[in-house]
């Protein structure tokens, strides 16, 4: 059984690195931080010095700026060439999602100062510093002596402790959860000061496509592309899915059976979108699954709109991007970078990120990682009720926010949104989570390499027909390991072969 992420492009990744690197250095060069200071000094008319020393972040570098005769400092943040793929998209959609959000909330939002594609140094946005001591993740991170190890929630750490900062998490949600969008897709400004759904979703993991595994550009979708309803969302997150098994060339598929588990589970996942069912999936609404005839449907909450009062998601909000005060107040919340208007289900998940490490990277494995979260989620949904009877404002939507992420749980719908965002974690989430909730109970007996054998029978004639020269040319096709640069209309036309639209 799959129990964690698959296996990236490790060539096209260390070329990447490599890229990357050099990539740093030169954005540590006198002359760039030189043009950095210049850049603060032309929007600020005042004289500027850069404050050693530079911040590196997940994707971007930080240079903190000292304005004479002003206060708080600045930060000017760039995108990293080679991490960040579309650093034009990325950095005014960022920037214009932080500053809807600091407009329509009260959220702790530094001010985005100025934004733009231009300049000297590239694309950029100059923000407010904000003073803190930290984030949320380092705050409830276990102690480990390897200053380098990935947080992990701390065991130790108390109740009263969870939920008290959860609390205060869980307000920020509350009010995030109150602004509604008409379409899917990313915000960029229309004019000053008002902001529009115009640009297409960067999510993170189309960043992995290209980054991590050289997936043509050309088949993700085109710029610009928003969507109308949840359905066209969930069947692009799914096409992505397809891709990433067709041009993904080195290290994903192990075996000829664990390329027809692939291409099985794909091709179903991307037939349930396309007839609506990913978005009713564990909601009142659900009369299709083989698990909606053991829930009663009046137990369960009603399904969001599907076609408007779309929401905002954060493919990286998480409790290291959430800063703290020395009390452990929230500071500031920050890099909402692939924050995009997305389906309102995803918002009805718990949070991700609640013992701050992925799941398919838990050190312990998958099953683990579920029960330790399941322990902790009875921590998260106290602070939410809590949070919830604190507000004053009517709920948006028709039950409480709390319900619905006890319920995303309890049906696996946090699985399925989970599995739908990642292409690395997929095979993970569909085959140990959603298969049987979907499609009733496999024996117990199957083994790993026969689960494509399990449901090979909900595919159509066609899909099933182009399975085995699939599955032969993949594996003639990883027997070279290389980095393969793929002509843009012979990729789009590969990728058509197998969407069977």
């Amino acid at each position: 059984m799959y129990g964690g992420q698959e296996e990236l492009d490790n060539l096209v990744w260390d070329k990447n690195d490599e890229d990357s690197d050099e990539a740093q250095k030169r954005m540590r060069l006198k002359t760039t931080c030189g043009k950095v200071e210049a850049l603060a000094e032309e929007k600020f008319g005042k004289p500027a010095t850069l404050i050693s020393p530079l911040i590196l972040g997940g994707f971007n570098i930080l240079y903190r700026i000292r304005l004479e005769g002003m206060c708080p400092d600045v930060m000017v943040r760039l995108p990293c060439p080679s991490l960040v793929q579309f650093p034009n998209e990325k950095t005014i959609q960022e920037a214009a999602t932080a500053a809807l959000i600091a407009k329509q909330t009260q959220l702790p939002i530094p001010r985005q100062l100025f934004f733009d594609q231009d300049s000297t140094v590239g694309p950029f946005v100059i923000m407010e510093r904000i003073e803190n001591c930290g984030s949320v993740s380092a705050r409830l991170t276990r102690s480990s002596e390897d200053s380098s190890a990935p947080h992990a929630l701390d065991p130790n750490v108390s109740e009263s402790t969870l939920e008290a900062i959860w609390g205060k998490v869980a307000r920020c949600l509350l009010q995030l959860s109150r602004i509604t969008f008409p379409r899917i897709g990313s915000l960029v400004e229309a004019n000053e000061g008002a902001y529009e759904v115009a640009g297409r979703p960067i999510t993170h993991n189309m960043t992995d496509m290209v980054r991590l595994a050289n997936i043509p550009r050309g088949v993700l979708p085109p710029k610009g592309k928003t969507y109308e309803t949840a359905d066209e969302w969930y069947t692009a997150l799914a096409d992505m899915h397809i891709a990433q098994l067709i041009f993904q060339h080195n290290d994903l598929v192990t075996s000829e059976d664990d390329c027809r588990n692939k291409y099985v589970a794909r091709q179903i996942f991307r037939k349930l979108a396309k007839q609506g069912r990913l978005s009713t999936f564990g909601f009142a609404e659900d009369n299709w699954s083989a698990q909606s005839s053991k829930i009663p449907a009046p137990t369960l909450s009603p399904a969001p709109s599907g076609s408007d009062f779309f929401r905002l998601w954060g493919d990286d909000f998480r409790a290291g991007n959430i800063l703290l005060t020395g009390s452990d107040e929230i500071a500031a919340l920050i890099d909402w970078e692939y924050t995009y208007v997305g389906p309102t289900q995803f918002i009805l998940d718990p949070p991700w990120w609640l013992l701050l490490e992925t799941a398919e990277m838990w050190s312990s494995g998958i099953d683990e990682w579920r029960e330790t979260y399941d322990m902790r989620l009875k921590n998260w949904l106290s602070a939410m009720k809590k949070a919830e009877a604190d507000m004053t404002e009517p709920n948006p939507l028709p039950a409480p926010l709390s319900t619905y992420m006890r319920e995303s749980w309890e049906t696996g719908r946090f699985f399925l949104s989970y599995g739908a965002r990642k292409s690395w974690a997929f095979d993970t989430m569909y085959w140990k989570f959603l298969d049987e909730r979907f499609f009733g109970d496999r024996e117990s007996d199957v083994l790993k390499n026969d689960l494509w054998k399990t449901r090979v029978h909900l595919l159509s004639e066609e899909e099933k027909a182009a399975m085995e020269p699939f599955v032969e040319t993949k594996m003639a096709e990883s027997k070279e390991r290389r980095i393969v640069d793929w002509d843009p209309t012979e990729a789009r036309q590969r990728f058509s072969e197998l969407l069977f639209d």
